[in-house]
């Protein structure tokens, strides 16, 4: 602890977003640099709790040792910090920027006054890091002989090669798109996260050994048995990307898109991608209506405005939550409550206990979507159901509709088929302990696992996969 007085006499403070008709007019990040002295007075805020929960799996699924770099930003220790915070987590440039704090959540001051703000904090040590050039590339100090294969250049699979190849291995991380960094790299926007973020940590990995093979479909271009036969253990790391889906009346309507491909266009467009004309989505001038009201969502929004969207809606089928922590989850969980998104900030007409009927339009085109006002009740067996409200129906006129209702699980068809891997009752990838499947050698991590999730955790996962066939590995000398 810092300042044993800090948390009593130093506010909550933390970078403050660019101006909302600045920031809509390009694709950067939309926080404003912040000075060290502030962070360094930030960290002076952790206090002497005793039981730090941010830290434990409530607060921090990679066990961040968060108390502990707080003091020492505090004594101007920023190195110390950096080699503190890398201990526990490979990319924390990507979860300071992309993870939704559940740490903070868990902040014991965050019971009687605003938490520490661990994740800004977080942020500033290893952008910090870079700048001063102390982010270097860290080689093994032998070399194994063993080989591993990647399958999936996400964050889950990106630590678990990093953790690999430090140990001596030699791993090739696949990934069937053009180019490295799965969702990270076209799944969130540029104004979440710019892409030299993610570029100058590969710079790293490929300095430390990492190979990558971009366009590779695994499964396809190479089959599985070739995979099993070249490499002493296999890891798949491919995400949960098959998107949940609106089977509703009038869906082949043209302008009702996943999120995902929406998303994913934009992102190649600012990577400089030519875009086919006649496959472009785009919110430009166009009436908007957002179905689903998460992360993904949000990132919908943030594009829609910086494209030009004439106004957007964001739809969620669940009722309004309240403004702060409901008492079904209490300190320190993860809280229900309404939240609002810097792209919500930029504007947006949201609804809530909505539930989409139908879509209808003339020579293949959408134009109106027609919805009802839902409520929540509790059958007779107690389960909850939506019922609508009658005489509540909303019709609305609409030029483009996303679907941004989450993922439903990992592609099954192709690798998954080919290796015969066993699959839990949720549809995901099944493992033992060590994050083996029912496939000798073949390991599994991330989403693909556990089901769409947060980033901190792909990057536990990752961590947890590598310790797993680096056992395996051991016991096969």
């Amino acid at each position: 602890m810092g300042d044993p007085r800090g948390f009593l006499k130093t506010e909550r403070s933390g970078p403050k977003r660019r101006p909302v008709a600045q920031r809509v007019g390009d694709w950067k990040e939309f926080y404003l640099p912040i000075a060290d002295d502030t962070m360094m007075t930030q960290g002076g805020r952790c206090m002497d709790c005793g039981v730090p929960f941010c830290q434990g799996e409530t607060g921090c699924p990679v066990r961040n040792m968060i108390p502990d770099w707080n003091d020492l930003i505090y004594n101007n220790r920023w190195e110390a910090a950096l080699r503190t915070l890398h201990a526990t987590n490979n990319f924390p440039e990507f979860t300071g920027r992309l993870c939704p704090a559940p740490c903070e959540s868990a902040c014991v001051l965050g019971i009687i006054d605003q938490p520490v703000a661990i994740r800004n904090i977080e942020q500033h040590i290893i952008d910090k890091g870079f700048d001063e050039g102390w982010v270097v590339p860290i080689l093994p100090d032998r070399e194994t002989g063993r080989k591993i294969a990647v399958v999936g250049s996400g964050p889950a699979g990106l630590a678990a090669a990093q953790q690999l190849r430090r140990s001596g291995h030699t791993v090739v991380v696949y990934e069937k798109e053009d180019r490295i960094g799965g969702l990270l790299r076209y799944g969130i926007p540029d104004f979440k996260i710019e892409k030299q973020v993610v570029d100058r940590r590969l710079a790293q990995m490929e300095a430390e050994g990492v190979l990558f093979k971009t366009r590779v479909d695994v499964g396809r271009d190479i089959t599985a048995d070739a995979l099993l036969l070249e490499y002493d253990a296999v890891l798949l790391a491919n995400g949960a990307m098959t998107g949940r889906d609106l089977s509703i009346p009038g869906r082949e309507l043209k302008g009702i898109h996943l999120a995902m491909d929406y998303l994913t266009q934009q992102n190649r467009r600012g990577a400089g991608d030519l875009i086919d004309p006649n496959q472009e989505i785009t919110a430009h001038k166009k009436r908007v209506v957002i179905i689903g009201g998460g992360d993904t969502g949000s990132d919908c929004l943030g594009t829609c405005h910086r494209q030009g969207a004439r106004e957007v809606y964001q739809f969620e089928l669940l009722p309004e939550p309240p403004p702060q922590r409901s008492e079904k989850t209490p300190w320190p969980f993860w809280p229900m409550q309404l939240r609002t998104s810097h792209a919500h900030e930029e504007g947006c007409k949201r609804e809530w206990s909505i539930s989409t009927k139908r879509f209808t339009g003339t020579n293949g085109q959408v134009e109106k979507l027609h919805a009802a006002y839902v409520e929540m009740k509790i059958d007779a067996n107690g389960r909850s159901q939506f019922v609508e409200i009658p005489d509540q129906a909303l019709e609305l006129e609409v030029d483009l509709v996303l679907l941004a209702m989450g993922f439903v699980g990992p592609k099954k068809e192709g690798l998954l088929t080919d290796l015969g891997v066993k699959l839990d009752a949720r549809g995901n990838v099944a493992t033992n302990e060590m994050h083996m499947t029912s496939i000798e050698g073949v390991f599994a991590a991330g989403d693909i696992k556990r089901g769409a999730s947060l980033i901190v955790w792909a990057i536990r996962e990752g961590r947890d996969a590598a310790l797993g066939i680096e056992r395996y590995l051991a016991a096969k000398k």
